[in-house]
């Protein structure tokens, strides 16, 4: 039924809709019948080598035409990309004696189109053949790993981790792909000990790729991010020892590769994770020490100072995490709602949105903070703007009364369901570190600043929802 959907739907895109005279039919059936030869004179795998590098093409043909890039162009893009696949998978169905080579194909065609069935039915027709690609067969045996383990079906994708493993040739970068879906899965079911021990499988492989790998950004981008999932998981586990180890491992590699990225993002992380785990003074201390040896870790000078600015930027912000919120100070305006003070609000998880009507990213963030908010008030989530007068008006100079006139506007405008807080003066961006917008402050039921970050974007967004429930899964 499935299939049928899908050539159904491919048919109502790629044909132009029948008209009334018989002039337009006979047009479209000589349409039809060009565009099933040109299916026809492709082979299965021309067909993926088209549909994989879709995304690819088209992001080069946007830069020849200069088109702006948009997170809507890109997922328009990918969509594309799937309906191409999904074409090109269900005419490959309908073709008769397909070899092994033709499974293996429809199987990527329908991988990159999302059809999991379809992908699975194929990769095990391809496996089951007599003599299958060695090569291909690896790639087959680990798509059907990640597939199993976003699915749950934890059996399965052990099964086929282990005959990948019994076989060869044996990727890194497959390797470490598997492992990451494994832990990721298994970690929304708590499994942390099974977590752990595929994220940190996916870690020692990116670290044995580093050298190999083509691109250092890609490489630097793969150490560092699963780096950190294997962190997350010991911070999730409450497993303390092995979190601290793993994030000085990330130091020692951002030292020994030359990469101000990750170790800064490490020590960032250790130092945030220390006053969380009330450890205060020892991150306060690893703050100091770090300043002072950066010439001893790096020889760059321009490292040196990279990670110096962006360190001391972070100062204010490790001041007041750990510390009982501040209350708002100077604070003109308070709508739709009235004022209130952090003290009246314990109990409550309060966000604190640092923003500005002319800030481009803060505005490209209220449709995740209109989610928060409808998702997680209930719990108990109190979601602020805070601004304050910036005596202007989409770039025209402008009294308090017109300025609150138009925020009242621009609220009603993006149909925002949280109060507005504005407020005289910079105080409150000082006392919180909020000197860049946007900045996000956490502050839990007990009135602690829990967590301060400057920036926007999806991966952001995602980081403070994950720290929003478990803030409101503390009592």
């Amino acid at each position: 039924m499935q299939r049928f959907f899908i050539l159904a739907l491919i048919l109502l895109l790629s044909f132009n809709c029948l008209a009334q005279s018989g002039r337009t039919v006979q047009k479209t059936t000589v349409s039809t019948d060009a565009a099933i030869n040109e299916l026809n004179n492709l082979t299965a795998e021309q067909m993926f080598n088209e549909a994989n590098n879709y995304t690819k093409l088209k992001v080069e043909e946007f830069k020849v035409k200069k088109v702006p890039y948009t997170d809507e162009l890109y997922k328009k893009t990918v969509l594309e990309q799937k309906l191409l696949a999904a074409k090109y998978a269900a005419h490959l169905t309908t073709r008769k004696n397909p070899s092994p080579d033709d499974f293996y194909f429809l199987g990527m065609l329908h991988s990159i189109a999302e059809n999991v069935e379809g992908a699975n039915e194929a990769f095990g027709k391809f496996l089951s053949s007599e003599q299958p690609n060695a090569e291909k067969a690896q790639t087959a045996r680990a798509a059907l790993v990640i597939t199993a383990a976003r699915r749950k079906n934890f059996e399965g994708a052990e099964k086929y981790l282990a005959e990948y493993l019994k076989n060869q040739p044996i990727k890194m970068s497959d390797r470490s792909k598997m492992s990451t879906e494994l832990a990721e899965s298994y970690l929304t079911e708590k499994n942390y000990t099974k977590a752990a021990f595929h994220a940190q499988e996916s870690y020692d492989s990116a670290k044995s790729l580093f050298k190999d790998e083509t691109s250092r950004v890609r490489a630097l981008n793969q150490v560092l991010g699963t780096g950190m999932s294997v962190f997350e998981i010991y911070r999730t586990s409450k497993n303390q020892t092995e979190a601290d180890a793993t994030l000085d491992d990330l130091r020692k590699i951002g030292v020994t590769v030359e990469s101000n990225g990750i170790y800064f993002s490490a020590v960032d992380r250790k130092i945030k994770y220390l006053i969380e785990t009330g450890r205060k003074p020892l991150a306060l201390q690893l703050y100091a020490e770090t300043l002072s040896n950066l010439k001893k870790d790096f020889v760059s000078k321009p490292l040196q100072e990279d990670i110096e600015r962006n360190l001391k930027k972070r100062e204010k912000h490790y001041k007041i995490l750990g510390e009982t919120a501040i209350e708002l100070e100077y604070i003109e305006k308070w709508f739709p709602g009235e004022a209130k003070t952090f003290a009246n609000m314990r109990g409550k998880v309060i966000f604190l949105d640092f923003w500005a009507t002319w800030c481009g990213p803060c505005i490209a963030a209220f449709p995740a903070l209109t989610e928060m908010q409808k998702t997680f008030q209930n719990q108990g989530l109190v979601i602020l703007g805070v601004t304050r007068w910036y005596h202007e008006v989409q770039g025209m100079s402008a009294d308090e009364n017109a300025e609150f006139d138009f925020l009242q506007k621009f609220r009603r405008s993006y149909g925002l369901p949280y109060d507005f807080v504005v407020a005289k003066g910079q105080t409150n961006q000082i006392n919180y570190g909020a000197t860049g917008i946007p900045t996000a402050v956490l502050i839990d039921r007990k009135g602690i600043i829990r967590y301060v970050e400057t920036g926007s974007g999806a991966s952001r967004e995602l980081q403070i929802q994950k720290e929003i429930e478990i803030l409101l899964s503390e009592k």
